[in-house]
């Protein structure tokens, strides 16, 4: 059996926009949704190291909610 790892190409990698409304969401929940779009972790052509990630937008951020006492307690 002669097995070979597959690795896409540059212009194999099929990027998309996503414009994300950050109104009403927490801070660490979009956090995470948006580092996992930029990197390209829901592909199924991700590879670590190579950038497979989306472009992303993100709107009304200065309506997003922080939790706590994050906001108080940070600079």
């Amino acid at each position: 059996m002669n097995a070979k790892t597959w690795t896409p190409r540059a212009a194999e990698i099929d990027r998309r926009w996503y414009v994300i409304d950050a109104e009403g969401q927490t801070l660490g929940r979009l956090a995470t949704k948006v580092s996992g779009l930029l990197m390209g972790k829901g592909k199924p052509t991700f590879a670590d190291h190579m950038d497979s990630g989306d472009f992303v937008i993100i709107v009304n951020a200065g309506k997003l909610v922080v939790t706590g006492d994050r906001l108080l307690s940070k600079r």
